[in-house]
């Protein structure tokens, strides 16, 4: 009864949610699909259309967005999460229970069961905090529970992610046998781009303050990532001991580029006398890929057109880098550490990354074939990449612009003054203000309090707005400061 005080039905979505284990394998119908192939020759009902929309909207929206007022400790974090799971169980079910075409054992069914078990342990901590149950064991053991919710909510866009993509090689039966190489290369190729893009995107707009209290530079963490990138790609792109097949020697050699190069953009990333600096080396690397990529033979001419916007793509995000890293900025970190003034040019890197990264997955030589068979042009094809692109570009700007107004609320008054929006810009290894100082600690007092996202008191009088909320746990947290509040500016 508890439970149900504090989250009316939504407490009545725990036996549901412990139900799905047993049905997990009930999945029928893998005897219509005939024997050695993927799928059935039956067309998609509607469904199991209705069960991709209502999945893509819970996983791909709402879920997201949840994580976000939860980090912000929205009183909307906990609604929106309840919508978000009652659909995410209806289509769940719809994707056990509809008909027409069938599929055979696929990771995307296997892959279901984890994430709906993570769901399962997000709503059971969910429902653990909302009693607050601070004394005895549950003093000691609730900031664990904490830290816990918060990372299972920050994994669980990428497990969704992983799960889209399962979802659409297994109703189109692509990505086996033979084929199965070439697509792990391309979708984990082009979710690394993408990955790389978002990043980039947060570091522009939030992540400044974090940046500046490593005490290095963003190509530091570029570099050390592209060397080891280039590691895996040397030692996995050919069979050594085997012989060399197609592409296998223009893909190892890109390998080796990448951690010769991420080796000399870690040490550039400091100067003589140990501080930050930028350097030009991971658009470089970004660039020289794009030049080989655009010069991958392939043996349909779609695939060739396709694979060339991709290198072209690339090498206009490495040029767009150089150019911002040497001429916009001129080797400072940024325009402003709370992302307020970043300039329009900036944006084109993460953007063109995450296109390049949507046209790299899209690539595969089963997609190209089922273009080519259709008479798809290579021209239409890019545009809706391209299209795809812009959508997750604005989907991941709003949720950092909801972040960033209530980090820095003194952020989004239109007449702030220049010395509290302008100080934080100084080249690398100047002396720190006071101001930029006390910023720094409001940043990390309010994230730290971002983890505590589901302790707010909702029968306090401050439960109107989304707005930061301080919260019982928060005085007696050694881990932030009782001097700093998330909401000075």
């Amino acid at each position: 009864m508890m439970i149900l005080n504090h989250l009316g039905t939504g407490g009545l979505l725990l036996p549901a949610l412990l139900l799905l284990i047993s049905p997990a394998s009930a999945h029928g119908g893998h005897e219509n699909v005939p024997e050695g192939a993927a799928i059935s020759e039956d067309p998609i009902d509607s469904t199991l259309w209705v069960h991709m929309i209502l999945m893509g909207l819970s996983f791909g929206i709402i879920f997201p967005l949840g994580m976000v007022l939860g980090i912000v400790r929205s009183r909307w974090h906990v609604p929106l999460q309840i919508v978000g799971t009652v659909i995410a169980v209806v289509a769940y079910f719809l994707g056990h229970a509809h008909k027409g075409r069938q599929f055979s054992k696929n990771a995307h069914a296997s892959f279901a069961n984890i994430l709906m078990l993570m769901l399962v342990a997000q709503v059971v901590i969910g429902l653990y905090l909302k009693l607050h149950l601070t004394k005895g064991i549950h003093a000691r053991i609730r900031r664990v529970i904490v830290i816990v919710h918060g990372v299972l909510g920050k994994a669980m866009p990428i497990a969704s992610w992983v799960q889209m993509l399962f979802g659409g090689i297994t109703t189109l039966g692509f990505c086996r046998d033979d084929h199965l190489g070439q697509c792990l290369a391309h979708f984990i190729m082009g979710s690394a781009f993408i990955a790389y893009g978002i990043l980039l995107t947060i570091l522009l707009l939030v992540g400044q303050y974090w940046l500046r209290r490593t005490g290095r530079s963003q190509e530091f963490f570029d570099s050390l990532i592209i060397a080891a990138w280039g590691c895996v790609n040397t030692f996995t792109e050919h069979r050594w001991g085997g012989p060399w097949v197609h592409n296998d020697l223009q893909h190892t050699t890109m390998g080796i580029i990448w951690w010769c190069a991420g080796l000399l953009g870690i040490w550039l990333s400091r100067s003589r006398n140990g501080r930050p600096k930028r350097n030009l080396i991971p658009a470089i690397v970004i660039g020289l890929t794009g030049y080989a990529m655009s010069g991958h033979s392939q043996h349909l001419m779609i695939s060739t057109m396709i694979h060339s916007v991709f290198g072209y793509t690339l090498m206009a995000a490495a040029l767009t880098r150089i150019i911002e890293i040497s001429f916009v900025l001129r080797d400072k970190p940024n325009v402003s550490m709370d992302g307020t003034d970043a300039n329009s040019f900036q944006y084109l890197t993460p953007f063109l990354l995450y296109a390049s990264g949507f046209l790299f997955m899209g690539a595969t030589e089963e997609q190209m074939e089922l273009l080519d068979r259709a008479g798809i042009m290579h021209v239409s094809y890019v545009l809706i990449l391209y299209s795809i692109a812009f959508i997750l570009f604005l989907f991941v700007n709003v949720l950092l612009h909801i972040y960033a107004v209530h980090a820095w609320p003194e952020s989004t008054k239109p007449d702030a003054t220049e010395e509290e929006s302008d100080q934080p810009r100084f080249m690398n290894g100047h002396a720190r203000s006071t101001s930029d100082a006390r910023r720094i600690n409001d940043a990390e007092a309010f994230e730290l309090q971002g983890l505590i996202s589901d302790e707010e008191d909702e029968n306090k009088p401050d439960d109107h707005h989304m707005g930061p909320r301080k919260v019982e746990d928060e005085e007696s947290s050694p881990l932030v400061s009782k001097e700093t509040s998330p909401s000075r500016s």
